[in-house]
Parts: C-alpha cells; sequence; structure tokens
C-alpha cells in the first residue's frame, strides 16, 4: 500500500487525477465586464465568490464566468483554471495474493478498484480480464459463417457505450459489407429467442455471436 501512495502521489504531482471525472465547471473569459460567479448547486467544500475571485487573481483573471455546476473543491477548481489535467480511470493489480494472509486480503478487499491476483499460481487472472473488459467499455462479439460453428478464438471488439448495432459490427468487419446485407441472425444476451433474425438496427450485448446473411443473387 505504501508503493500505491507513492505512485498515485507521482501521478497526482504530474497533473493526473485518476479514477475521477473532470468537475462540471464552465469558465468563460471575458474583456471586460469583472467576474460573474454562479453557482448551479450548494457549495459545501470551500468554494465560494470571494474564494472564486482569490484564486482567479492568482492566475491573472480579471474578467470572466465561473458557472459551477456541482459541488467542487478548491483544488477541483484551480485544476480547471490550469487546463492541463488528465482524468483516467485506474484499475489496481496487487500480485503475490498467496504470499498474503487472510487478514492482509481483508484490508486489501476495503479499497476500490483493485484486483488481487497469483501470476505464478495464475490465480483471479479471469477476473481481471473481465475488469479490464468492463471498464474499457469493450465487447466481444463473436462470428459464425454460415453452416460453421462460432469463431469463439478471434472476436470482434467494439466499444459497448451504447451497445453497437449490427451494422456498426458489419462495418467494423468490412466497409462494403453492408452493400449486400439482408439480415442477421442473433444468439446470445440481446436475443428475444435463440436465434433471432435481426436487422442492421439492432442492438448487441457482450459475447453475442451474430451470423451475416447476404442478399441473394
Amino acid at each position: 500500500l505504501t508503493h500505491k501512495k507513492i505512485i498515485e502521489a507521482e501521478l497526482f504531482s504530474f497533473g493526473i487525477r485518476i479514477n475521477q471525472t473532470a468537475p462540471n465547471v464552465k469558465v468563460v473569459k471575458k474583456e471586460s465586464g469583472g467576474i460573474d460567479y454562479q453557482e448551479m448547486c450548494a457549495q459545501t467544500k470551500g468554494m465560494n465568490s470571494e474564494v472564486c475571485r482569490v484564486v482567479l487573481k492568482e492566475f491573472k483573471i480579471s474578467c470572466a464566468t465561473i458557472i459551477l455546476r456541482e459541488d467542487i473543491t478548491v483544488d477541483q477548481f484551480i485544476d480547471v483554471i490550469e487546463g492541463n489535467r488528465a482524468y483516467l480511470p485506474v484499475l489496481y493489480v496487487f500480485n503475490k495474493i498467496d504470499a498474503l494472509t487472510i487478514e492482509e486480503l481483508d484490508i486489501l478487499d476495503q479499497m476500490p478498484n483493485y484486483v488481487p491476483i497469483s501470476s505464478q499460481h495464475e490465480w483471479n487472472l479471469e477476473e481481471l480480464m473481465e475488469e479490464i473488459w468492463e471498464r474499457c467499455n469493450m465487447m466481444r462479439i463473436y462470428t459464425k459463417p454460415r453452416g460453421q460453428v462460432p469463431d469463439y478464438d478471434e472476436p470482434v471488439i467494439l466499444h459497448s457505450e451504447g451497445n453497437p448495432t449490427v451494422e456498426e459490427f458489419c462495418n467494423r468487419i468490412h466497409r462494403s459489407l453492408m452493400d449486400s446485407f439482408s439480415h442477421a441472425w442473433v444468439w446470445g444476451k440481446s436475443a428475444k429467442h435463440q436465434p433471432q433474425r435481426c436487422g442492421r438496427e439492432h442492438r448487441l450485448m457482450d459475447e453475442d455471436v451474430v451470423s451475416i446473411v447476404k442478399k441473394a443473387g
């Protein structure tokens, strides 16, 4: 855990904010008119109009509209003014869990965003892979050529945000595929029955199996 804190401190000093999202704050610099400070929600972490003006003065900003749409700290406000922060998701992977006691594992289990593994014994590697897939918002779609078994070795990888359509799946394979597209047979979580005949707008889910049927002629 000591190494974890050291790494976090190093990343923070380089402007990297781990497992955070950019504060919902709008800053519009102006040529005149002074500071227009607006709070869209209650500020309970130290921000107010006076603090805002002090911070802006440090950055030599005398005219701007500031709109706070969420409850933020002063440090978060400074991050917004700096404008060069990176907000990245981080997953902690703790190796050599075979060398830890039950008590130590219980302590680790209280931490968010972590997966314990043992690379030597190959423990918990499946959970690690699943966690990576989920956090990267990616999904696997398996192809099934007509009259053959599904290809589980080389899935088509798609971003899962909003659930991609059959058309997006086809375009991922080849842009020209939709020119001859008739329909698709889909097996898996997105199908109401197995298989389901689907059109181009059908939305897929992780580990679906798709067989594309081309137009006749």
